[in-house]
């Protein structure tokens, strides 16, 4: 997880904690950015905080990693070239 991953985790937790109005004030974020940030995690969890993806990208993310794995798999069982 990155430095900026748990920084916004901290910020959602702490408004939660402590109140939205007062986080915002503290850290001068615009109430947009504080929003979109807790949608994403409630929507994908810690991943969708990262690099500002979006649920479609995270999804897209995912069959692509799937699609990588099943390659890798297929390589594995194909004989080997004699040399």
């Amino acid at each position: 997880m990155s430095k900026r991953t748990k920084e916004k985790l901290r910020i959602i937790k702490e408004a939660s904690e402590q109140g939205v109005k007062v986080i915002l004030e503290k850290y001068d974020l615009y109430p947009a950015t504080y929003y979109s940030w807790k949608n994403k995690l409630e929507a994908m969890g810690e991943e969708g905080l990262q690099h500002g993806m979006t649920p479609q990208q995270l999804k897209r993310n995912r069959e692509l990693e799937k699609e990588k794995y099943a390659l890798k798999q297929l390589a594995v069982s194909l004989p080997q070239p004699s040399v």
